[in-house]
């Protein structure tokens, strides 16, 4: 479709619409999940997020490997410092390794 000055007002008109159908379209599939709320959870849910039997939650509390909350005798986890303190215990790809240690050399080269 050619657009001269007379039909520039139609052309406006169906652009305008056509962009208001992507904007619809775009917040329908807005599926960005909303942040989780942290929760404060008791020793058995925590041995049941983290995979293990409460005793051995009760020996890693004990020798303070895992993020806990104490208040009286009560202990309470919070679930997004558990599952962060699960992720910091990931183990490199080989080729993560590869890349770190090409990384520290062309730093230490350039040095």
């Amino acid at each position: 479709m050619e657009i001269t000055f007379e039909k520039l007002p139609q052309a406006v008109t169906q652009l305008y619409e056509k962009l208001e159908n992507i904007e619809r379209l775009l917040l329908s599939q807005n599926n960005t999940p909303e942040p989780e709320e942290d929760k404060l959870l008791t020793i058995r849910e925590a041995a049941e997020i983290i995979h293990l039997t409460v005793p051995t939650v009760y020996g890693l509390v004990q020798r303070s490997e895992v993020p806990v909350c104490k208040r009286g005798k009560r202990l309470y986890f919070s679930k997004q410092e558990l599952v962060a303190w699960i992720l910091s215990g990931r183990k490199k790809t080989i080729s993560e390794i590869k890349a770190d240690a090409e990384s520290y050399l062309v730093r230490k080269r350039g040095s």
